[in-house]
């Protein structure tokens, strides 16, 4: 049976971007469970104490019902060096518990702590995260991203970032790259592009 995650932020016992989280994963029961009611997280978290601190919620969802509802510390990874590898075949458009395409490419990142996924020419995402690339001025995501992340969203509906699409060679017009996902707000996660090492010959 097909499973799928939701991986929440919780700050001091607050919930973030909630309604993200909710419209994707009711997104993802209609569209691939085909299932058409409309389930509430704040309903499953009633009954739930949540910790102060930064914690990391997360629970699977199938066609059964929300499963395996855990909340735990967390502290980001330490990422310093990101390498190119191309896959022009993966397609992972919903978080599904099943990450067997990412693994594959993850055995690919040789010494550099995570791999950034380049797909027909295009930047897409890291194993985990989007991306946001800065340009002196402004932040962009790529308008080709593996996952529609819910902090993604959060940060284009703000106005903080902006879509384009952005090609490989189209690295050096950038200054950094900034790591975004569920967990990992804007900033928190930034290193040079010049730590971005090249795609495998």
């Amino acid at each position: 049976m097909c499973q799928y995650i939701e991986t929440i932020r919780v700050v001091d016992g607050h919930v973030c971007n909630l309604a993200y989280h909710e419209q994707r994963m009711n997104r993802t029961r209609r569209e691939v469970l085909g299932m058409m009611d409309r389930l509430r997280i704040a309903d499953l978290l009633e009954s739930v104490s949540l910790p102060m601190g930064c914690s990391k919620l997360r629970f699977v969802y199938d066609r059964e019902g929300i499963h395996d509802l855990t909340c735990t510390p967390y502290a980001p990874r330490q990422i310093n060096s990101l390498r190119l590898v191309c896959d022009n075949g993966i397609s992972y458009p919903y978080k599904a518990e099943d990450r067997s395409v990412l693994d594959r490419l993850k055995k690919r990142q040789g010494d550099c702590d995570e791999i950034l996924i380049v797909r027909n020419g295009h930047l897409t995402d890291t194993s985990y995260s989007n991306i946001v690339l800065y340009d002196g001025r402004q932040w962009f995501t790529p308008s080709t991203p593996l996952l529609c992340g819910t902090m993604r969203q959060s940060l284009l509906d703000s106005g903080r970032i902006r879509e384009r699409e952005i090609n490989v060679a189209d690295l050096t017009h950038y200054q950094q790259i900034s790591l975004i996902n569920a967990m990992i707000p804007l900033g928190e996660v930034v290193l040079p592009v010049s730590r971005i090492e090249p795609l495998e010959v």
